[in-house]
């Protein structure tokens, strides 16, 4: 039977069923949004699919709902949202909507559901507390979103549906640039596989554009790499490797005396013709030609190399 209807409840909103809406939405884009907690209207049937209201998960009668006690829990104990519940039987579907390759969908799948699933579900049953976030805590995906709800005087009988139906297209764009970041990665894997092999002991890592990269370096356990340079545009690019994505520290920094220096001051400090910029930080450097970047890495190694012995 066709789904006519997707319903959630009506009044305040949160992110899990935002999300929810953007995953159902892409799948029955013939149905209707209906926001409303009228319990003849959330009766199951087979032209609807009922989330966040209800109070029952059932997922042959098409309802997937977590409020109830006790509530849906994953393998390992933690609970659904009812983000998780639609993404867990309907997540598969969007990926290949998507056009997420059918041979990349059940390892993207369980990777957004680890890492942008996950959390919403936790936030949403305060099995999570948002000050794990610490000063960053307003700024996280669920509390920018609470952020859209209608001021506390606006005095509209569709104040809580408009502001709704405005958040769905930021959640979207959200949830479509993360998964396709995913596949990016997927993508690149090979490459970076490829590139790897091709430096064999090198501690630097030429890539054929800008790629993710570190997960690669990771699987293969290249620990001896230390600098990655692509072409970017018209110029090359030398970038420090990050020793995790939860830190800015690096397996090893650029030259010290190159730090902030750009133009004939960098070509003099490296000896390096071509030189442009390096950031104060010593994480990037630019210059203006393959060679030139090159001869930038070889540098910076050496220079690890000499302040390690």
């Amino acid at each position: 039977m066709t789904i006519s209807y997707l319903i959630t409840h009506s009044g305040g909103f949160h992110a899990d069923e935002l999300m929810s809406s953007v995953i159902l939405r892409r799948l029955f884009p013939q149905a209707e949004l209906v926001r409303t907690r009228d319990r003849a209207v959330l009766v199951p049937a087979g032209d609807k699919i009922i989330y966040d209201v209800g109070g029952n998960y059932d997922a042959e009668q098409q309802i997937f709902d977590h409020h109830q006690r006790p509530g849906p829990l994953r393998e390992d104990g933690q609970p659904f949202s009812s983000f998780g519940l639609v993404w867990g039987h309907y997540g598969q579907a969007y990926l290949a909507a998507l056009g997420v390759p059918a041979e990349e969908v059940e390892a993207i799948h369980a990777k957004f559901d680890t890492k942008f699933v996950l959390p919403i579900d936790l936030l949403d049953n305060g099995a999570m507390e948002p000050s794990v976030a610490g000063p960053l805590s307003v700024l996280t995906l669920p509390t920018l979103l609470g952020s859209l709800k209608p001021v506390f005087d606006d005095t509209s009988p569709t104040a809580d549906d408009d502001a709704f139906f405005a958040a769905l297209p930021i959640v979207q764009s959200f949830i479509e640039a993360f998964i396709q970041n995913l596949a990016a990665k997927a993508r690149a894997q090979g490459l970076v596989e490829d590139a790897i092999a091709k430096a064999g002991t090198s501690a630097i890592l030429e890539l054929p554009m800008g790629m993710p990269y570190r997960s690669a370096l990771d699987k293969a356990g290249a620990d001896h790499i230390l600098f990655v340079v692509n072409p970017r545009g018209g110029d090359w690019t030398l970038n420090g490797i990050k020793l995790s994505g939860d830190t800015f520290e690096q397996r090893a920094d650029l030259p010290e005396s190159w730090a902030g220096l750009s133009d004939a001051d960098l070509e003099e400090a490296s000896g390096v013709k071509g030189a442009k910029f390096c950031h104060n930080a010593r994480f990037i450097a630019v210059a203006s030609s393959r060679e030139a970047i090159l001869a930038m890495a070889e540098c910076a190694v050496k220079a690890v190399e000499q302040g390690a012995s």
